[in-house]
C-alpha cells in the first residue's frame, strides 16, 4: 500500500536504488564514467614517473607525472592483451610504464616505446597502440578525469557547484586550496551506498541527534538547517568557540585571502556526483567518494592546511579529530541505514521532511541522468 505523503513531506527514492546491482550498473556508466570525478590530489604525484591508480566506475584510471611535469591519465589497460598495466595503488617508475604479461613498455605520455620483437614489426604504430588517454583538468589541487568521449564543460558543471553554493564565482578562491598542503588523510571504507552518503552529506536535520561536537562549534545546526540550504550561507561559529576544533579552541590564523565576511563561518559544497567540499577560515577538508559496490564506498578525506603550519609541524589533531569524528558518526548512520533499504518497510522509500527538501533536488538530478522513473524500477 502507497501513502500519500503530507503537504510537508516529499517522497525519497524508492530503497532499490540504494540495493540493485543493475541501477548501480547504470549509475557507473551515466554518472561516474561520464561525469568528470575527483581522482588524485595533484600533489600526491611530487615527481616524474610517479603514478597512482583510481577506480572511476567500472575503470581503472592511472594517472601520472610525466617528465615534463604534466599530469596525464589513462585506462589502467595495456594495449596488447589487456592485461592491468599497474596493479599497484600508487608508486614511482623511473622512466616508463611496463606491462607485467609480456613487457609490452610505454613512454610516461603513453606512447608505445618497446615491446619483445617489436623491431621486427615496422608497421606498428606505436601512437596508435599508445595507452588509451582519459581527459584530465586540474583544480583546487586536484586532477579531475572524465572518461566522456566528449566530457561536459567543467566550468558549467564542476566549478559551477561552487559559484552555485557561495553565490560568488571568487569565493571559493579566496581560501587557496591549491596552495595548501595535507595535513591528514583518512581513508574510511564505508558499507553503504554512494548516495546515502550524499544525502546525509546535504542535510543536518540529523546534526542534533549524532554530531555534539560540530553542533558545540556551530550551534545553528542544532536547529536542523544545512549549511548548503541557503545559497551563500556560511554556519557561524559560537560566541565563545575559538576555532574549528574539537573543543572549540584556537586553530591557526585565517588563511590570508580569505575575506572578512568568510571568517568564523563554515561552508559546505557538494560537487556532484561525488565530491565534498568544506570551508573553514584556517583550512579545507575535502571528501573524494568512490563508489565500488552498491553496498560499499570508500570515502578518502584530506585536511589542507596552509603549507608553513604543515612545515612547522604544528599539531592538527584538535581540527582533525573534529571532522574525523564527524565522518564516523555519519558513516555509521548511513551503515545503520543501508540494511533497511532492502527491507519491504522501504520498498516505496521514504520522506523528507522541509529541512531536507533540497535532498529531493538530489534525486531528481538522479533519475533524469538516468533516463529513469521514481515510479518503476529503471532498465
Amino acid at each position: 500500500m502507497t501513502t500519500t505523503p503530507s503537504p510537508s513531506l516529499i517522497a525519497t527514492l524508492p530503497g532499490r536504488y540504494y540495493t540493485d546491482p543493475e541501477i548501480f550498473r547504470q549509475e557507473q556508466a551515466h554518472l561516474f564514467e561520464s561525469m568528470w570525478f575527483c581522482a588524485v590530489r595533484s600533489a600526491d604525484l611530487a615527481g616524474p614517473g610517479a603514478f597512482r591508480t583510481v577506480q572511476v566506475g567500472r575503470e581503472s584510471v592511472l594517472v601520472t607525472r610525466s617528465r615534463t611535469g604534466e599530469l596525464r591519465a589513462f585506462l589502467n589497460v595495456c594495449r596488447h592483451r589487456g592485461a592491468r598495466l599497474c596493479t599497484e595503488d600508487s608508486g614511482q617508475v623511473r622512466r616508463n610504464l611496463q606491462c607485467p604479461y609480456h613487457a609490452w613498455t610505454y613512454d610516461l605520455d603513453g606512447t608505445l616505446i618497446a615491446a619483445p620483437n617489436l623491431i621486427k614489426m615496422p608497421d606498428v604504430d606505436r601512437v596508435a597502440y599508445g595507452l588509451i588517454k582519459v581527459t584530465l583538468r586540474e583544480w583546487l589541487g586536484y586532477a579531475w578525469v572524465c572518461l566522456a568521449d566528449e566530457p561536459p564543460s567543467f566550468e558549467d558543471t564542476v566549478m559551477h557547484a561552487a559559484v552555485e553554493r557561495l553565490g560568488d564565482a571568487a569565493a571559493i578562491e579566496h581560501y587557496g586550496t591549491e596552495d595548501l598542503a595535507l595535513g591528514k588523510r583518512v581513508t574510511y571504507d564505508v558499507r553503504a551506498n554512494w548516495k546515502l552518503i550524499v544525502e546525509n552529506f546535504m542535510e543536518c536535520y540529523h546534526c542534533a541527534t549524532i554530531h555534539p561536537e560540530l553542533t558545540d562549534v556551530l550551534p545553528e545546526f542544532a536547529h536542523g538547517y544545512a549549511a548548503q540550504y541557503y545559497v551563500g550561507h556560511g554556519a557561524e561559529f559560537g560566541g565563545d568557540v575559538r576555532g574549528f576544533t574539537v573543543d572549540g579552541s584556537e586553530g591557526f590564523p585565517k588563511l590570508p585571502a580569505v575575506a572578512e565576511d568568510q571568517d568564523r563561518r563554515y561552508y559546505a559544497i557538494t560537487v556532484k556526483p561525488t565530491v565534498f567540499i568544506n570551508l573553514v577560515p584556517d583550512h579545507v577538508i575535502l571528501h573524494r567518494v568512490f563508489p565500488l559496490a552498491e553496498d560499499r564506498t570508500v570515502v578518502e578525506c584530506d585536511w589542507l592546511y596552509a603549507p608553513e603550519v604543515v612545515d612547522s609541524g604544528a599539531d592538527v589533531s584538535k581540527s582533525v579529530e573534529l571532522f574525523h569524528r564527524v565522518n564516523v558518526q555519519d558513516f555509521e548512520a548511513c551503515e545503520r541505514t543501508q540494511p533497511a533499504m532492502s527491507s519491504r518497510a522501504y520498498r516505496e522509500g521514504g520522506v523528507l521532511v522541509p529541512n531536507e527538501h533540497h535532498i529531493g533536488i538530489f534525486h531528481e538530478w538522479l533519475v533524469e541522468k538516468l533516463g529513469g522513473d521514481r515510479a518503476r524500477p529503471v532498465h
